[in-house]
């Protein structure tokens, strides 16, 4: 949090399939397994382009969450489905040991590329919702905290939960 690269709106992606954006989504991938992460966003590892990745394997952040596929999502359009919104914790690989009660759009279609530039869609609700959302945040120049609606509900994961692991989503 405050590297200026995470306040910029990234580039769209214009071709697939290649070298080297089969290196940043290595990159991406080894980022993510490292550091534990539910997803993660090009312009987190200094990267100007739409290209986000989630889910995949068991987290031990978020060890009772719903699974979520393994997903490469570039140049991602999102749809709310409805107005419904849920509040739930999150945290951030880009704000380290912090977190913050985060409102999201509980049902939404998102739509994209995968890596060899195949267009798909899904239709999500739910912690599958909140991560590809959180994700494409990071594209558009929006960190976590910026959405937080109540600042009491915000701050070091240690000082919130002392030694209990953080509530959840469902």
């Amino acid at each position: 949090m405050g590297d200026p690269r995470l306040l910029r709106v990234a580039q769209p992606v214009t071709t697939f399939a290649t070298p080297h954006l089969a290196a940043l989504l290595q990159d991406m991938r080894d980022t993510m397994a490292q550091l534990d992460g539910a997803g993660l966003a090009a312009p987190q590892i200094g990267v100007d382009l739409r290209v986000v990745i989630f889910g995949g394997f068991s987290n031990p952040r978020y060890p009772d969450a719903p699974a979520v596929p393994d997903t490469v999502l570039i140049n991602p359009e999102l749809e709310p489905l409805s107005d419904e919104e849920e509040e739930a914790w999150e945290g951030c690989l880009s704000v380290p040991g912090l977190r913050g009660w985060v409102p999201r759009r509980r049902h939404l279609r998102y739509a994209g590329f995968d890596e060899t530039g195949q267009r798909f869609e899904r239709t999500v609700e739910g912690f599958h919702a909140r991560v590809v959302q959180h994700e494409c945040d990071h594209l558009d120049g929006v960190l976590y905290p910026m959405r937080i609606r109540d600042l009491t509900r915000f701050g070091f994961v240690q000082e919130l939960f002392g030694d209990q692991a953080p509530p959840q989503p469902d």
